[in-house]
Protein backbone atom coordinates (compact mmCIF):
# COMPACT_ATOMS: atom_id res chain seq x y z
CA UNK A 1 0.00 0.00 0.00
CA UNK A 2 1.48 3.48 -0.83
CA UNK A 3 0.84 7.03 0.73
CA UNK A 4 1.32 10.28 -0.69
CA UNK A 5 3.56 12.94 1.49
CA UNK A 6 3.48 16.59 0.54
CA UNK A 7 6.44 18.79 2.48
CA UNK A 8 5.05 22.32 1.20
CA UNK A 9 6.69 24.71 1.88
CA UNK A 10 10.12 23.48 2.05
CA UNK A 11 12.18 25.67 4.47
CA UNK A 12 16.06 26.80 4.30
CA UNK A 13 16.07 27.16 0.93
CA UNK A 14 15.21 30.50 -1.36
CA UNK A 15 11.91 30.77 -2.52
CA UNK A 16 9.12 28.41 -2.81
CA UNK A 17 8.85 25.09 -3.40
CA UNK A 18 6.54 22.21 -2.65
CA UNK A 19 8.20 18.21 -2.80
CA UNK A 20 5.08 15.75 -2.93
CA UNK A 21 6.49 12.00 -3.40
CA UNK A 22 4.57 8.74 -2.82
CA UNK A 23 5.66 6.26 -0.83
CA UNK A 24 5.32 2.39 -1.25
CA UNK A 25 7.21 -0.66 1.09
CA UNK A 26 9.33 2.10 3.16
CA UNK A 27 10.91 3.92 -0.37
CA UNK A 28 9.70 6.96 -2.34
CA UNK A 29 8.08 5.08 -5.53
CA UNK A 30 7.21 8.64 -7.26
CA UNK A 31 7.68 12.56 -6.84
CA UNK A 32 6.49 15.56 -7.82
CA UNK A 33 8.43 19.08 -7.77
CA UNK A 34 6.65 21.94 -7.67
CA UNK A 35 8.11 25.96 -8.05
CA UNK A 36 5.27 27.90 -6.56
CA UNK A 37 5.83 31.64 -7.20
CA UNK A 38 5.61 33.30 -11.03
CA UNK A 39 8.03 36.46 -11.23
CA UNK A 40 8.23 37.67 -14.97
CA UNK A 41 11.02 38.62 -15.36
CA UNK A 42 12.14 38.19 -18.55
CA UNK A 43 8.73 40.32 -19.50
CA UNK A 44 10.04 43.27 -17.18
CA UNK A 45 13.16 43.33 -19.85
CA UNK A 46 11.57 43.67 -23.16
CA UNK A 47 11.96 47.46 -24.53
CA UNK A 48 14.62 48.06 -22.41
CA UNK A 49 18.40 49.07 -23.29
CA UNK A 50 20.74 45.83 -23.08
CA UNK A 51 22.81 47.54 -21.06
CA UNK A 52 20.63 47.83 -18.04
CA UNK A 53 19.57 44.31 -18.61
CA UNK A 54 22.36 43.29 -15.90
CA UNK A 55 21.22 45.75 -13.36
CA UNK A 56 17.58 44.18 -13.20
CA UNK A 57 18.55 40.23 -13.76
CA UNK A 58 21.17 40.20 -10.58
CA UNK A 59 18.14 41.51 -8.69
CA UNK A 60 16.66 37.92 -9.81
CA UNK A 61 17.59 37.11 -6.10
CA UNK A 62 19.56 38.42 -3.30
CA UNK A 63 21.37 34.70 -2.22
CA UNK A 64 22.83 34.23 -5.97
CA UNK A 65 23.48 38.07 -6.01
CA UNK A 66 26.07 38.47 -8.52
CA UNK A 67 25.67 35.68 -11.31
CA UNK A 68 22.91 36.69 -13.10
CA UNK A 69 24.93 40.21 -13.67
CA UNK A 70 27.94 38.29 -15.16
CA UNK A 71 25.35 36.06 -17.34
CA UNK A 72 23.53 39.08 -18.50
CA UNK A 73 26.67 41.35 -19.42
CA UNK A 74 28.44 37.83 -21.04
CA UNK A 75 25.56 37.36 -23.22
CA UNK A 76 25.30 41.06 -24.27
CA UNK A 77 28.76 40.78 -24.85
CA UNK A 78 28.82 37.56 -26.98
CA UNK A 79 25.54 39.80 -29.13
CA UNK A 80 28.33 42.87 -29.82
CA UNK A 81 31.69 40.33 -30.11
CA UNK A 82 33.33 42.23 -27.28
CA UNK A 83 36.01 40.69 -25.81
CA UNK A 84 37.09 42.41 -21.60
CA UNK A 85 40.41 43.21 -20.75
CA UNK A 86 42.60 40.92 -18.91
CA UNK A 87 42.10 42.94 -15.38
CA UNK A 88 37.75 42.91 -16.06
CA UNK A 89 38.46 39.46 -16.26
CA UNK A 90 40.51 38.64 -13.53
CA UNK A 91 38.02 40.84 -11.53
CA UNK A 92 35.20 38.70 -12.32
CA UNK A 93 36.49 35.93 -11.33
CA UNK A 94 37.62 37.08 -7.63
CA UNK A 95 34.10 38.35 -7.39
CA UNK A 96 32.68 34.76 -8.75
CA UNK A 97 35.12 33.49 -6.74
CA UNK A 98 34.26 35.18 -3.61
CA UNK A 99 30.01 34.39 -4.56
CA UNK A 100 30.98 30.59 -4.03
CA UNK A 101 33.20 30.73 -0.94
CA UNK A 102 30.56 32.91 0.78
CA UNK A 103 27.35 30.55 -0.50
CA UNK A 104 28.81 27.27 -0.31
CA UNK A 105 29.53 27.82 3.66
CA UNK A 106 26.45 29.43 4.03
CA UNK A 107 24.91 26.40 2.16
CA UNK A 108 26.54 23.61 4.57
CA UNK A 109 26.11 25.11 7.96
CA UNK A 110 23.39 26.96 7.84
CA UNK A 111 20.75 24.94 5.06
CA UNK A 112 21.96 21.88 4.88
CA UNK A 113 23.78 20.37 8.13
CA UNK A 114 20.58 20.26 10.51
CA UNK A 115 19.56 17.58 7.38
CA UNK A 116 22.72 15.18 9.31
CA UNK A 117 23.09 17.20 12.95
CA UNK A 118 20.77 16.56 15.50
CA UNK A 119 21.02 19.73 17.70
CA UNK A 120 19.44 18.53 21.21
CA UNK A 121 21.42 15.33 20.87
CA UNK A 122 24.20 17.96 21.67
CA UNK A 123 22.88 18.40 25.37
CA UNK A 124 24.35 14.79 25.34
CA UNK A 125 28.03 15.56 24.48
CA UNK A 126 31.01 15.21 26.70
CA UNK A 127 32.74 18.46 26.69
CA UNK A 128 36.31 16.63 27.18
CA UNK A 129 35.36 14.36 24.35
CA UNK A 130 34.06 16.96 22.15
CA UNK A 131 37.10 19.18 22.39
CA UNK A 132 39.18 15.85 21.79
CA UNK A 133 37.60 14.94 18.61
CA UNK A 134 37.37 18.87 17.07
CA UNK A 135 41.21 18.59 17.68
CA UNK A 136 41.65 15.14 15.73
CA UNK A 137 39.74 16.60 12.96
CA UNK A 138 40.50 19.90 12.00
CA UNK A 139 42.17 23.58 13.60
CA UNK A 140 38.93 25.18 14.21
CA UNK A 141 38.98 28.66 16.30
CA UNK A 142 36.84 28.05 19.68
CA UNK A 143 37.52 24.21 20.03
CA UNK A 144 38.03 24.24 23.63
CA UNK A 145 36.19 22.46 26.76
CA UNK A 146 35.04 26.14 27.70
CA UNK A 147 34.13 27.17 24.34
CA UNK A 148 32.18 24.06 23.94
CA UNK A 149 31.01 24.63 27.38
CA UNK A 150 29.11 27.78 26.08
CA UNK A 151 28.08 26.34 22.86
CA UNK A 152 26.01 23.73 24.78
CA UNK A 153 24.95 26.05 27.46
CA UNK A 154 23.81 28.05 24.56
CA UNK A 155 21.28 25.22 23.14
CA UNK A 156 20.36 24.48 26.91
CA UNK A 157 18.43 27.31 27.01
CA UNK A 158 16.48 27.17 23.69
CA UNK A 159 15.67 24.02 24.69
CA UNK A 160 14.70 24.79 27.42
CA UNK A 161 12.56 27.89 26.83
CA UNK A 162 10.50 25.77 24.21
CA UNK A 163 11.76 28.20 21.84
CA UNK A 164 14.52 26.89 19.39
CA UNK A 165 14.62 29.75 16.94
CA UNK A 166 16.42 28.65 14.03
CA UNK A 167 16.60 25.44 15.34
CA UNK A 168 12.82 24.95 15.54
CA UNK A 169 10.40 22.34 13.76
CA UNK A 170 12.57 20.32 13.34
CA UNK A 171 12.72 16.25 13.52
CA UNK A 172 14.76 15.72 16.46
CA UNK A 173 15.56 12.72 17.72
CA UNK A 174 14.91 10.76 14.40
CA UNK A 175 16.45 7.46 13.58
CA UNK A 176 18.16 8.49 10.77
CA UNK A 177 20.24 10.89 12.73
CA UNK A 178 23.46 9.21 13.28
CA UNK A 179 26.26 11.35 14.72
CA UNK A 180 27.15 10.98 18.30
CA UNK A 181 26.66 13.54 20.56
CA UNK A 182 30.23 15.33 20.63
CA UNK A 183 29.99 15.60 16.75
CA UNK A 184 26.60 17.03 16.81
CA UNK A 185 28.09 19.49 19.58
CA UNK A 186 30.94 20.28 17.54
CA UNK A 187 28.68 20.81 14.25
CA UNK A 188 27.04 23.24 16.37
CA UNK A 189 30.02 25.14 17.52
CA UNK A 190 31.13 25.47 14.11
CA UNK A 191 27.30 26.70 12.78
CA UNK A 192 27.73 29.49 15.31
CA UNK A 193 31.27 30.34 14.06
CA UNK A 194 30.05 30.03 10.11
CA UNK A 195 27.65 32.75 10.80
CA UNK A 196 30.40 34.89 11.60
CA UNK A 197 32.85 33.98 9.01
CA UNK A 198 29.87 34.62 6.20
CA UNK A 199 29.61 38.46 7.12
CA UNK A 200 32.86 38.60 6.64
CA UNK A 201 33.64 36.95 3.21
CA UNK A 202 30.51 39.15 1.77
CA UNK A 203 32.48 41.61 2.05
CA UNK A 204 34.96 40.70 -0.64
CA UNK A 205 31.92 41.33 -2.45
CA UNK A 206 31.76 44.94 -1.56
CA UNK A 207 35.69 45.52 -1.73
CA UNK A 208 35.43 45.82 -5.88
CA UNK A 209 31.78 45.11 -6.24
CA UNK A 210 30.59 48.03 -4.14
CA UNK A 211 28.29 46.42 -2.18
CA UNK A 212 26.63 43.15 -1.52
CA UNK A 213 23.36 42.01 -2.52
CA UNK A 214 23.39 43.31 -5.72
CA UNK A 215 26.84 44.54 -6.86
CA UNK A 216 27.40 47.60 -9.16
CA UNK A 217 30.72 47.61 -11.02
CA UNK A 218 29.89 45.28 -13.55
CA UNK A 219 29.18 47.12 -16.89
CA UNK A 220 29.08 45.85 -20.56
CA UNK A 221 32.61 46.04 -21.63
CA UNK A 222 34.17 44.85 -18.28
CA UNK A 223 34.19 46.30 -14.35
CA UNK A 224 34.02 50.07 -13.01
CA UNK A 225 35.91 49.63 -10.16
CA UNK A 226 39.54 51.27 -10.88
CA UNK A 227 39.01 53.52 -7.76
CA UNK A 228 39.25 50.46 -5.56
CA UNK A 229 42.45 49.28 -7.86
CA UNK A 230 44.65 50.38 -4.85
CA UNK A 231 47.11 48.60 -2.84
CA UNK A 232 45.15 49.15 0.63
CA UNK A 233 41.57 47.35 -0.82
CA UNK A 234 43.40 44.53 -2.45
CA UNK A 235 45.16 43.87 0.55
CA UNK A 236 41.91 43.71 2.55
CA UNK A 237 40.76 41.69 -0.28
CA UNK A 238 43.33 39.04 0.46
CA UNK A 239 43.05 39.47 3.96
CA UNK A 240 39.48 38.37 4.04
CA UNK A 241 40.26 35.81 1.16
CA UNK A 242 42.95 34.47 3.31
CA UNK A 243 40.74 34.08 6.31
CA UNK A 244 38.32 32.40 4.53
CA UNK A 245 40.25 30.06 3.03
CA UNK A 246 41.71 29.17 6.69
CA UNK A 247 37.83 28.31 7.57
CA UNK A 248 37.21 26.01 4.74
CA UNK A 249 40.51 24.07 5.07
CA UNK A 250 40.09 24.05 9.12
CA UNK A 251 37.02 23.59 9.52
CA UNK A 252 34.56 22.92 6.47
CA UNK A 253 36.27 20.35 4.72
CA UNK A 254 37.27 18.40 8.27
CA UNK A 255 33.30 18.70 8.98
CA UNK A 256 32.83 17.50 5.91
CA UNK A 257 34.96 14.43 6.09
CA UNK A 258 33.81 13.71 9.65
CA UNK A 259 29.86 14.11 9.37
CA UNK A 260 29.80 12.43 5.69
CA UNK A 261 32.34 9.26 7.84
CA UNK A 262 28.76 8.72 9.69
CA UNK A 263 26.37 8.39 6.28
CA UNK A 264 28.60 6.53 3.81
CA UNK A 265 24.95 4.72 3.02
CA UNK A 266 24.00 7.70 1.59
CA UNK A 267 26.72 7.17 -0.85
CA UNK A 268 24.10 5.29 -2.68
CA UNK A 269 21.10 7.23 -2.46
CA UNK A 270 19.55 10.44 -3.94
CA UNK A 271 21.92 10.24 -7.36
CA UNK A 272 20.91 10.94 -10.67
CA UNK A 273 22.46 9.71 -14.68
CA UNK A 274 23.14 12.82 -16.75
CA UNK A 275 24.96 16.20 -15.53
CA UNK A 276 26.11 19.58 -17.57
CA UNK A 277 28.48 21.93 -17.17
CA UNK A 278 28.64 25.14 -19.09
CA UNK A 279 32.35 25.65 -16.90
CA UNK A 280 33.26 28.95 -15.19
CA UNK A 281 36.64 31.30 -14.12
CA UNK A 282 38.41 31.91 -17.79
CA UNK A 283 41.64 32.14 -17.76
CA UNK A 284 42.34 33.81 -20.42
CA UNK A 285 39.89 34.80 -23.60
CA UNK A 286 39.54 32.05 -25.27
CA UNK A 287 36.54 30.70 -23.92
CA UNK A 288 35.95 27.07 -23.15
CA UNK A 289 39.27 26.26 -23.88
CA UNK A 290 40.65 28.29 -20.85
CA UNK A 291 38.07 27.70 -18.68
CA UNK A 292 39.17 26.66 -14.86
CA UNK A 293 36.08 24.29 -14.21
CA UNK A 294 35.52 22.67 -17.93
CA UNK A 295 32.88 22.34 -20.36
CA UNK A 296 31.34 19.30 -20.68
CA UNK A 297 28.35 17.01 -20.90
CA UNK A 298 27.78 13.46 -19.36
CA UNK A 299 25.63 10.81 -20.39
CA UNK A 300 24.53 7.70 -18.08
CA UNK A 301 27.59 8.54 -15.62
CA UNK A 302 29.73 7.45 -17.98
CA UNK A 303 32.85 9.72 -16.75
CA UNK A 304 34.82 8.17 -20.00
CA UNK A 305 32.23 9.07 -22.97
CA UNK A 306 32.17 12.95 -21.89
CA UNK A 307 31.46 15.48 -24.32
CA UNK A 308 32.07 19.16 -25.17
CA UNK A 309 28.56 20.97 -24.20
CA UNK A 310 26.58 22.78 -26.55
CA UNK A 311 24.01 25.35 -25.64
CA UNK A 312 22.60 24.97 -28.79
CA UNK A 313 21.21 21.76 -27.90
CA UNK A 314 19.31 22.93 -24.93
CA UNK A 315 15.20 22.90 -24.97
CA UNK A 316 12.55 24.32 -22.28
CA UNK A 317 9.74 22.30 -22.25
CA UNK A 318 6.35 23.35 -20.57
CA UNK A 319 4.29 20.13 -21.13
CA UNK A 320 3.69 20.18 -17.01
CA UNK A 321 4.17 23.84 -16.18
CA UNK A 322 1.31 26.65 -15.83
CA UNK A 323 1.87 28.33 -19.58
CA UNK A 324 0.24 28.23 -22.65
CA UNK A 325 0.90 25.38 -24.82
CA UNK A 326 3.28 22.61 -24.77
CA UNK A 327 5.56 22.92 -27.38
CA UNK A 328 9.27 22.80 -26.69
CA UNK A 329 11.25 25.41 -27.57
CA UNK A 330 15.01 26.71 -27.95
CA UNK A 331 15.75 29.28 -25.20
CA UNK A 332 16.96 32.11 -28.29
CA UNK A 333 13.43 31.80 -29.07
CA UNK A 334 11.96 30.77 -25.43
CA UNK A 335 8.12 32.47 -24.49
CA UNK A 336 7.25 33.18 -21.32
CA UNK A 337 3.30 33.55 -21.13
CA UNK A 338 1.62 32.27 -17.45
CA UNK A 339 -1.50 30.49 -17.74
CA UNK A 340 -2.33 28.95 -14.22
CA UNK A 341 -5.11 26.64 -13.96
CA UNK A 342 -4.74 24.21 -10.98
CA UNK A 343 -2.04 21.91 -9.39
CA UNK A 344 -2.46 18.49 -10.73
CA UNK A 345 0.85 15.95 -10.59
CA UNK A 346 -0.64 14.56 -13.90
CA UNK A 347 -0.98 17.47 -15.80
CA UNK A 348 0.41 21.15 -14.82
CA UNK A 349 2.26 21.43 -11.17
CA UNK A 350 4.57 23.83 -11.53
CA UNK A 351 5.60 27.37 -12.50
CA UNK A 352 9.44 26.00 -13.50
CA UNK A 353 9.75 25.27 -16.93
CA UNK A 354 12.05 21.33 -17.94
CA UNK A 355 15.23 22.64 -19.62
CA UNK A 356 16.64 19.80 -21.55
CA UNK A 357 19.73 18.84 -23.33
CA UNK A 358 19.15 16.45 -26.19
CA UNK A 359 16.03 15.87 -24.28
CA UNK A 360 17.40 14.28 -21.71
CA UNK A 361 17.09 15.82 -18.14
CA UNK A 362 20.57 16.92 -16.70
CA UNK A 363 21.36 17.66 -13.39
CA UNK A 364 24.10 20.61 -12.65
CA UNK A 365 26.03 21.97 -9.49
CA UNK A 366 28.83 20.91 -7.61
CA UNK A 367 28.93 17.58 -8.92
CA UNK A 368 28.13 18.39 -12.12
CA UNK A 369 31.20 20.62 -12.65
CA UNK A 370 33.36 17.86 -10.24
CA UNK A 371 32.14 15.39 -12.33
CA UNK A 372 33.15 16.92 -15.77
CA UNK A 373 36.37 18.20 -14.44
CA UNK A 374 37.45 14.75 -12.66
CA UNK A 375 36.20 13.11 -15.95
CA UNK A 376 38.66 15.37 -18.24
CA UNK A 377 41.57 14.64 -15.91
CA UNK A 378 42.00 18.28 -14.00
CA UNK A 379 45.31 17.90 -11.84
CA UNK A 380 43.69 19.82 -8.94
CA UNK A 381 39.82 18.13 -8.85
CA UNK A 382 41.19 14.56 -8.97
CA UNK A 383 43.91 15.04 -6.23
CA UNK A 384 41.09 16.30 -3.84
CA UNK A 385 38.48 13.72 -5.08
CA UNK A 386 41.12 10.99 -4.82
CA UNK A 387 42.41 11.41 -0.98
CA UNK A 388 38.27 12.49 -0.42
CA UNK A 389 36.95 8.60 -1.49
CA UNK A 390 40.52 7.37 -0.01
CA UNK A 391 39.41 8.78 3.47
CA UNK A 392 36.23 8.07 3.17
CA UNK A 393 36.97 4.14 1.51
CA UNK A 394 34.22 5.13 -0.74
CA UNK A 395 34.22 3.74 -4.34
CA UNK A 396 34.25 6.70 -7.08
CA UNK A 397 30.21 5.62 -7.96
CA UNK A 398 29.45 6.92 -4.12
CA UNK A 399 29.93 10.34 -6.26
CA UNK A 400 26.65 9.97 -8.35
CA UNK A 401 24.72 9.98 -4.53
CA UNK A 402 23.20 13.18 -2.05
CA UNK A 403 26.68 12.17 -0.32
CA UNK A 404 28.60 12.99 -3.33
CA UNK A 405 26.74 15.91 -4.44
CA UNK A 406 27.34 17.69 -0.98
CA UNK A 407 30.94 16.48 -0.78
CA UNK A 408 31.56 17.84 -4.09
CA UNK A 409 30.25 21.31 -3.10
CA UNK A 410 32.87 21.50 -0.24
CA UNK A 411 35.60 20.09 -2.21
CA UNK A 412 35.12 23.04 -5.41
CA UNK A 413 35.21 25.65 -2.56
CA UNK A 414 38.49 24.93 -1.60
CA UNK A 415 40.10 24.27 -5.26
CA UNK A 416 38.30 27.84 -6.05
CA UNK A 417 39.36 29.44 -2.84
CA UNK A 418 43.27 28.38 -3.66
CA UNK A 419 43.04 29.68 -7.11
CA UNK A 420 41.80 33.07 -6.00
CA UNK A 421 45.16 34.08 -4.26
CA UNK A 422 46.94 33.48 -7.48
CA UNK A 423 44.85 35.66 -9.66
CA UNK A 424 45.13 38.39 -6.77
CA UNK A 425 48.68 38.00 -7.60
CA UNK A 426 48.14 38.21 -11.43
CA UNK A 427 45.97 41.60 -10.95
CA UNK A 428 48.94 42.93 -8.83
CA UNK A 429 51.54 42.10 -11.03
CA UNK A 430 49.38 44.08 -14.15
CA UNK A 431 49.11 46.69 -12.21
CA UNK A 432 52.95 46.72 -11.65
CA UNK A 433 53.41 47.14 -15.21
CA UNK A 434 51.19 49.56 -15.99
CA UNK A 435 48.26 47.65 -17.20
CA UNK A 436 45.38 49.08 -15.40
CA UNK A 437 43.23 48.65 -18.71
CA UNK A 438 39.42 47.45 -16.83
CA UNK A 439 36.75 48.60 -19.66
CA UNK A 440 36.33 48.49 -23.74
CA UNK A 441 34.40 50.55 -25.08
CA UNK A 442 31.71 49.36 -27.64
CA UNK A 443 28.93 50.87 -30.17
CA UNK A 444 25.75 48.99 -29.86
CA UNK A 445 24.50 47.49 -33.02
CA UNK A 446 21.08 47.35 -34.26
CA UNK A 447 20.38 43.48 -34.04
CA UNK A 448 21.98 40.55 -32.41
CA UNK A 449 21.76 37.63 -30.78
CA UNK A 450 23.62 36.66 -27.38
CA UNK A 451 24.07 33.57 -25.22
CA UNK A 452 25.65 34.29 -21.75
CA UNK A 453 27.65 31.16 -20.25
CA UNK A 454 28.31 30.64 -16.28
CA UNK A 455 28.73 28.05 -13.75
CA UNK A 456 27.42 29.91 -10.62
CA UNK A 457 27.14 27.77 -7.41
CA UNK A 458 24.22 25.99 -7.55
CA UNK A 459 24.82 25.05 -11.57
CA UNK A 460 25.20 25.80 -15.20
CA UNK A 461 23.18 29.48 -16.03
CA UNK A 462 22.26 30.87 -19.13
CA UNK A 463 21.13 33.96 -20.45
CA UNK A 464 19.99 34.68 -23.99
CA UNK A 465 19.38 37.91 -25.62
CA UNK A 466 17.77 38.69 -28.87
CA UNK A 467 18.56 42.41 -29.67
CA UNK A 468 16.25 44.57 -32.06
CA UNK A 469 16.59 48.21 -33.20
CA UNK A 470 19.24 48.55 -30.43
CA UNK A 471 16.67 47.39 -27.50
CA UNK A 472 15.71 44.05 -26.05
CA UNK A 473 13.55 42.08 -28.53
CA UNK A 474 13.80 38.94 -26.59
CA UNK A 475 15.60 37.72 -23.45
CA UNK A 476 15.19 34.27 -21.55
CA UNK A 477 17.13 32.70 -18.71
CA UNK A 478 17.48 29.15 -18.03
CA UNK A 479 18.83 28.71 -14.47
CA UNK A 480 20.17 26.07 -12.04
CA UNK A 481 17.11 25.41 -10.28
CA UNK A 482 14.88 25.28 -13.11
CA UNK A 483 17.62 22.25 -14.10
CA UNK A 484 17.16 20.44 -11.16
CA UNK A 485 13.75 21.38 -9.49
CA UNK A 486 12.11 21.25 -12.62
CA UNK A 487 9.36 18.79 -13.61
CA UNK A 488 8.85 16.33 -16.57
CA UNK A 489 9.27 17.44 -19.82
CA UNK A 490 7.14 16.07 -23.22
CA UNK A 491 8.40 13.00 -23.17
CA UNK A 492 7.44 12.47 -19.15
CA UNK A 493 10.85 12.18 -17.81
CA UNK A 494 11.19 12.80 -14.74
CA UNK A 495 13.58 16.31 -13.22
CA UNK A 496 16.57 15.84 -11.59
CA UNK A 497 15.68 16.18 -8.65
CA UNK A 498 12.57 14.22 -8.99
CA UNK A 499 14.83 11.14 -9.95
CA UNK A 500 16.62 11.75 -7.57
CA UNK A 501 14.75 11.22 -4.98
CA UNK A 502 12.91 7.88 -6.23
CA UNK A 503 14.36 4.59 -4.06
CA UNK A 504 15.39 6.96 -0.67
CA UNK A 505 13.85 4.84 2.10
CA UNK A 506 11.64 6.88 4.46
CA UNK A 507 11.71 6.21 7.94
CA UNK A 508 8.93 7.83 9.33
CA UNK A 509 6.64 9.49 7.17
CA UNK A 510 5.60 11.68 9.15
CA UNK A 511 9.05 13.17 9.81
CA UNK A 512 10.38 12.58 5.76
CA UNK A 513 13.97 13.74 6.87
CA UNK A 514 15.62 11.94 4.30
CA UNK A 515 13.50 13.61 1.37
CA UNK A 516 15.22 16.97 3.20
CA UNK A 517 18.23 15.54 2.46
CA UNK A 518 18.37 15.21 -1.30
CA UNK A 519 16.15 18.02 -2.17
CA UNK A 520 18.68 20.29 0.14
CA UNK A 521 21.60 18.94 -1.34
CA UNK A 522 20.49 20.76 -4.62
CA UNK A 523 20.60 24.12 -2.59
CA UNK A 524 17.16 24.89 -4.53
CA UNK A 525 16.46 28.85 -5.61
CA UNK A 526 13.37 28.90 -6.62
CA UNK A 527 13.55 33.41 -6.68
CA UNK A 528 15.96 32.29 -10.02
CA UNK A 529 13.61 29.45 -11.59
CA UNK A 530 10.21 30.50 -11.75
CA UNK A 531 9.73 33.39 -14.07
CA UNK A 532 3.76 38.53 -9.81
CA UNK A 533 0.50 37.15 -10.88
CA UNK A 534 -3.09 37.02 -10.04
CA UNK A 535 -3.91 33.10 -10.18
CA UNK A 536 -7.33 33.94 -10.84
CA UNK A 537 -7.18 36.32 -14.11
CA UNK A 538 -3.58 35.41 -14.67
CA UNK A 539 -3.12 39.23 -14.93
CA UNK A 540 0.86 40.00 -14.72
CA UNK A 541 0.99 43.27 -12.53
CA UNK A 542 2.86 46.08 -13.97
CA UNK A 543 3.91 48.34 -10.50
CA UNK A 544 5.57 51.91 -10.58
CA UNK A 545 8.15 52.41 -7.17
CA UNK A 546 8.44 55.92 -5.83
Amino acid sequence: MSQRIVIDPITRIEGHLRIEVEVANGKVKNAWSSGTLFRGLETILQGRDPRDAWLFTQRTCGVCTYVHGLSSVRCVEDAIKLKVPRNARLIRNLLMGAQFLHDHIVHFYHLHALDWVDIVSALKADLKKTAALADSVGNAPRSGVNDFKTVQEKVKKLVESGQLGPFANAYWGHTAYKLPPEANLMAVSHYLDALRLQAKSARMHSIFGAKNPHLQSLSVGGVTCARDLSPDRIAEFLYLLKETKAFVDNVYIPDLLAIASFYKDWGSIGGTTNFLAWGEFPQSGKEPGSLMFPRGVIFKRDLQGIKMADPGKVTEHIKHSWYEGDLSRDPSKGETRPKYDKLDPDNKYTWLKAPRYEKEPMEVGPLSRVLVAYAKGDKATKKIVDDTLKTLNIPVTALFSTLGRTAARALETKIIGDAMEGWVMQLVENLKKGDDKIYRGFKMPRTGMGVGLNDVPRGALGHWIDIKDKKIGNYQLVVPSTWNLGPRCEQNKLGPVEEALIGTPIADPKKPLEILRTVHSFDPCIACAVHVIDPNTNETYKFTVV
